[in-house]
This record gives C-alpha cells, structure tokens and sequence, in this order.
C-alpha cells in the first residue's frame, strides 16, 4: 500500500508541474479535495515549526532572543523552526530554491520556497498568542501553494491555486461585506519605515472614523489568513518583507478576495506595501489610502 501511495503522489505532483489549475477531485462539493503533494509537504514542514514553537511556550523566560533591527527581534526559536523547515523542504526537494526570513536566499530553481517561521515573534517572545508559521511555494515568478499555520490554536489556513482555501478542512471565503463602514480592517506599524509614519496615521484615523473597527495583532501572514476566512474584511500594511505576504496573499484570491499594492496594482512582492479585502472593501480601502500617499509610496 505504501508503494501505490507513493506512486500516486508522484503522478499527482508531475499534473500539478504541468497545470497547477486541474480539477482536484471527484470528491463531493463539500469535501476537501485531494491535498497537493508539494501543498502536503509544506503542511508537514509547518507542523513541524509548530511543534518547536509550542514546546518553547512552555518556558519563555529561558528563550534566547536578539534586536537584529530597531524594535525587529529574532530569537533562537526562529532559527530553529526555519531549519526543520528547511530540512523537510530539501529532503523532499533537494533541488528547489529557498528564500528565508533568517537564512536568506539559496539555490537557483524555478521553484522556489518562501518562509517565514514564527511571523509575530515580538508577540511570540511577550507570550502573547498571535503568530503564525507562513510557507509558500512560488513557481516560476507565481504563487503556487500556501500555508499559514497558527501553532498555538491549531489553524491550518492552506491554498493551492485554483483549487480554493481551506481552514482545516472546511472551505473558506472572504466576508460578504461590501462597505468600509461595516468592515472591520487590520493593520500592521510601518515600525521598519518610520519615514512613512505621518502617512500611515493620517490613513489610521480616517480608517478609525470610517470602518467598524482597526485591529493591529502584529502577525501579517495571520491578519491576510482571517482576510481569507472572513475573520476580518481588509487589511493594509507598509514595509513588509516576501515572506510576510505570499501565503496570505494567495489564500485570500483563492478565497475570493483581491490583493494589490497601493496602486491597486499587483507589485505588493516588490514594493512590501499591501491592500487587500473583500472585493468591494477592496476598492474602499484603496480609495482611502490614495489621498494620504507622499510620492515614495505611490512609486513603491
């Protein structure tokens, strides 16, 4: 039985090389389809972090954390976490690229890995539960497969393209609102960018005087998940990194949503300055944003 699953992994994974957009089940509507195998490793990858950052909440004080920028911390869970999840990329994939938030980039491929492995570590490091594992595989310039993971809580946001996201094992989508005004919307501080301070205030209190409300969890790939899953309605952010934003960003089109630079654009990868929401929340936010831009954020 063993060889025959093995067998039929490798069938699926030489498809989805070739069309990432077939069909992925015969399985009823309600039923998770067939999980994508490189999708399957990354969830292995992902639980794998997630075992090591939850050990490590059992005794915070004895963790080991460094200021490698202004208020940007890293700690020794960071590194271990991205090596399990490095090792289990390459044994299933010795020849794909990987691009790491705290190894950085390795390998020349077109596929290549994308990680963040614990997005929210100032929280994380605080005890405070809101930080997420974020992998995604980009293939050839797009995103292919996505993973966010929350360790603490067990959520597994997952995505392949064109077969939708899921939340576990439950499909998602984005909200229904279409209004900013009855939208709850997320944030994150342009703590790296501090030059764009007085822009992104001038955002947050026209945002606070016309949404239902702004929360600021200091997880990015967690926010753009609860985009995805109706959780929150839009989301907006400066200065944040590939790593930050690729998984979220491909859960939320799968689950219906639309993501874009503050241009509305598709550049958010390049420039590190994201919107995204329900469709029509969507075009509010840009709208709301558009006239508080200094040139150096409308140029990116």
């Amino acid at each position: 039985m063993r060889r025959i699953a093995q067998h039929d992994a490798e069938v699926f994974e030489r498809i989805g090389l070739i069309h990432y957009n077939t069909r992925p089940s015969l399985c009823g509507k309600n039923s998770r389809p067939i999980m994508h195998p490189m999708l399957n490793i990354a969830v292995k990858a992902a639980r794998r972090a997630g075992n090591i950052i939850n050990r490590a909440t059992r005794n915070l004080d004895i963790v080991a954390f460094k200021e490698k920028a202004v208020n940007d911390f890293v700690s020794e869970v960071d590194r271990d976490a991205e090596q399990a999840i490095i090792r289990t990329l390459r044994d299933a994939y010795p020849d794909h690229s990987i691009l790491a938030e705290e190894s950085g980039a390795s390998g020349t491929s077109d596929f290549q890995w994308i990680i963040d492995p614990l997005d929210g570590t100032t929280n994380f490091i605080h005890g405070f539960p809101q930080y997420a594992v974020a992998i995604a595989l980009m293939h050839k310039g797009t995103v292919t497969q996505a993973v966010v993971y929350d360790p603490g809580r067990n959520d597994l946001f997952t995505a392949s393209r064109g077969r939708g996201a899921y939340l576990n094992d439950q499909r998602i989508r984005v909200s229904k609102r279409q209004h900013l005004k009855a939208s709850l919307i997320g944030t994150g501080f342009p703590f790296r960018q501090l030059e764009h301070l007085d822009a992104y205030l001038a955002i947050l209190r026209d945002m606070m005087k016309n949404s239902a409300g702004v929360r600021r969890a200091g997880s990015a790939a967690l926010d753009l998940a609860y985009v995805a899953a109706g959780r929150l309605d839009g989301f907006w952010e400066f200065g944040l990194s590939p790593w930050d934003m690729a998984a979220g960003a491909l859960l939320i089109t799968e689950a219906g949503g639309l993501v874009g630079d503050l241009n509305g654009e598709n550049e958010y990868m390049k420039t590190g300055n994201i919107v995204a929401g329900t469709p029509k929340v969507f075009v509010e936010l840009l709208r709301a944003i558009a006239p508080h831009l200094t040139p150096a954020l409308k140029r990116g």
